[in-house]
């Protein structure tokens, strides 16, 4: 009867093992499966998990830097749809792996990791960008203050879909994020999506441009401005 019991008990466990491993499996994914379910969920949210330096050195296209040490990462987190797909990613792997288990512990039903990380990505010859970073998710002044911390120039640029200079604007401000990349990280936050952020800032007039040397706000503007204007400021 004892004997009876343990193999039932060794049954229950393995199978529970086998399924564990299965789901971990279908989350999991090589760069290029990576790849190929972003495609297929071109909505979900794309975090990465390092820090704001990293993040500003190079990242997937439309990712979103939300720092897993960061102290304000349960808060970002939690303003997303845990019903939802969700992709995750870091340098190699590790950090992303604790982030996806704790959002899975809160209720996430589905967290893509990638596999090895960025460095993986790069291995396989996938595309990362140091371009504008869009940014939808509602932000944190402590969020916001995270990104500030970068040995480059940091340019911030708060802007909406309906706004008409904004628009003017964003071709050359890209231009700007790829041609200065060595010296700027251009940052563009829509106004819409954090209208606590701008109270917290002061800002009431889009567009608005800042400046940031070293954490410390050296340049501000308001209002459309041309390219060589905003070059002048840059250099």
């Amino acid at each position: 009867m004892k004997t009876h019991y343990l193999i039932l008990v060794f049954i229950a466990f393995f199978s529970l093992s086998s399924c564990t491993n299965g789901q971990n499996s279908k989350f999991n994914l090589s760069a290029t499966e990576f790849d190929t379910q972003l495609k297929q969920n071109t909505s979900a949210p794309l975090i990465d998990v390092r820090t704001p330096d990293e993040f500003s050195k190079g990242h997937l296209q439309n990712s979103v830097n939300v720092d897993w040490n960061g102290s304000s990462f349960d808060t970002e987190i939690a303003k997303l749809d845990k019903s939802k797909p969700v992709f995750v990613y870091c340098l190699s792997g590790g950090r992303s792996g604790q982030a996806a288990a704790k959002m899975r512990a809160d209720g996430f039903k589905e967290v893509y990791e990638l596999q090895g990380g960025i460095m993986k990505w790069r291995g396989s010859n996938l595309p990362e960008t140091t371009s504008t970073v869009m940014l939808s998710m509602g932000m944190s002044k402590q969020h916001y203050d995270s990104l500030l911390v970068s040995d480059k120039l940091v340019l911030i640029d708060f802007y909406a879909d309906w706004c008409a200079p904004c628009k003017k604007m964003k071709p050359y401000l890209e231009d700007i994020s790829k041609q200065m990349e060595s010296a700027v990280t251009v940052i563009r936050i829509n106004a819409d999506d954090n209208k606590s952020l701008l109270k917290d800032l002061s800002i009431d007039e889009l567009p608005t441009l800042l400046v940031y040397k070293k954490g410390t706000m050296s340049w501000r503007h308001s209002g459309y401005i041309s390219k060589e204007d905003v070059v002048a400021q840059l250099k």
